[in-house]
């Protein structure tokens, strides 16, 4: 076992490590990780509804777990900077609690259990497109049509969702057939159990049966509506209260608040607050860690320095990396309209951060220029004043040359 000491200086070695690396890097590599933690949450969250876990218990325990982690963070590397909490910040805490954690969480479960993990993760590709009109609308996005970042913005988004919607909608035919373990030759015994653990997946990759598939786009719709508001509410509030580590932490805890609250009213049945088995106890845990603590401040993190929609764009990429682990997991086969799909939400990517570095540097230059005209000014203006300083001079001097050369 490492001594303290070694196991201290590792961290701050790989913590100036990090920083070394360029932010706009830095963001993107956040991005791409955040993406991989909540496509396992989908398969994940199936199949702890499928293990029997209330829907009420569940995000009870997994924003418990997300607040135990962020505490000691948020306590200890931002005592510095953490400002002064008054009731206006608990107030807008409570509100990013109500959208992002209750009504997110809450609707996402309810229509998960009623669709399917694929179908869930498809809907969230309308984050970005939501996101985006938020933020334009609050002002928070500045979108110049007139302009080839504004362009650019705009038409990434689109291409973002499109290439989403064919990936759900078209199939296409088979472009790549990969060969699953339930193929291989073997003795018949390991036939019987790939088959059993190839059904056992299928079931929580698969469609819910004898579900309301109506009500449960209704519910993810209502998902997205409350992602995407969270995204563009938390932009506001990190200007007023910078310690994003604390923000994240005041809204776990307001947000296990509110679920406690409507689990100890509607759920009546003692068992669901008990762990039945170490699948559900691996879920939760999950969920807990990955898909909020570590989650949320990679997140906020990404929203202060990038934007919502930065964040949103990406949202998109999550589809992708749940059909590739599918096929890793499952054996299925790529279709052209994955490949397809997959292209046009490369290119929407690229046009979105494209235009975001463009809207950057059409900033910089902006104000390059508005600091050298306040400069040229600055410089005119001592100029002047150094001029009239001179003309005051002569105007005392002039009079008495005609006086002295009278007298002489």
């Amino acid at each position: 076992m490492l001594p303290i000491v070694d196991i201290t200086s590792f961290y701050a070695h790989c913590g100036r490590m990090w920083c070394s690396i360029p932010e706009r890097f830095q963001l993107h590599v956040a991005m791409l990780a955040l993406q991989f933690g909540y496509a396992g949450f989908h398969v994940v969250s199936r199949a702890a509804l499928n293990m029997g876990v209330s829907k009420l218990v569940f995000p009870v325990y997994r924003n418990i777990i997300a607040f135990l982690l962020l505490l000691p963070f948020a306590y200890f590397l931002e005592k510095k900077e953490r400002p002064a909490i008054t009731l206006n910040f608990l107030l807008q805490f409570f509100l990013l609690a109500l959208v992002g954690i209750t009504a997110n969480q809450g609707f996402y479960l309810l229509g998960l259990d009623n669709t399917s993990p694929t179908f869930a993760s498809a809907i969230q590709n309308s984050v970005p497109a939501i996101t985006f009109l938020m933020a334009v609308i609050l002002r928070i996005e500045q979108v110049r049509l007139n302009r080839k970042d504004g362009i650019g913005k705009v038409a990434g988004t689109l291409f973002c969702v499109a290439g989403a919607s064919v990936i759900t909608l078209y199939k296409g035919p088979t472009i790549y057939s990969p060969v699953p373990p339930l193929h291989n030759s073997g003795s018949s015994n390991s036939m019987e159990e790939n088959l059993v653990v190839f059904e056992s997946i299928s079931s929580v990759l698969g469609d819910a049966k004898g579900k309301n598939w109506t009500l449960g786009c209704l519910y993810l719709i209502g998902h997205c509506l409350s992602w995407s508001g969270w995204l563009v509410l938390q932009a506001p509030v990190l200007k007023k209260y910078p310690a994003r580590l604390s923000v994240t932490s005041y809204t776990c805890f307001f947000g296990l608040i509110q679920f406690l609250i409507i689990a100890l009213i509607v759920e009546r049945d003692a068992q669901a607050w008990i762990f039945q088995s170490g699948g559900e106890v691996f879920t939760i845990l999950y969920a807990g860690v990955v898909a909020s603590g570590i989650a949320f401040a990679v997140q906020i993190w990404c929203i202060d320095r990038g934007g919502p929609v930065f964040v949103a764009v990406y949202q998109p990429v999550q589809t992708l990396v749940v059909a590739i682990m599918a096929s890793l997991a499952l054996g299925e086969e790529f279709y052209l309209g994955g490949i397809i799909g997959a292209g046009l939400i490369i290119v929407g990517l690229y046009l979105v951060l494209w235009g975001k570095n463009e809207e950057k540097k059409f900033a910089r230059e902006v104000a390059a220029i508005t600091s050298s005209t306040q400069q040229e000014h600055s410089s005119s203006s001592s100029i002047i004043r150094s001029s009239s300083h001179h003309a005051k001079t002569s105007s005392l001097a002039q009079p008495l040359l005609p006086s002295s050369t009278e007298n002489v």
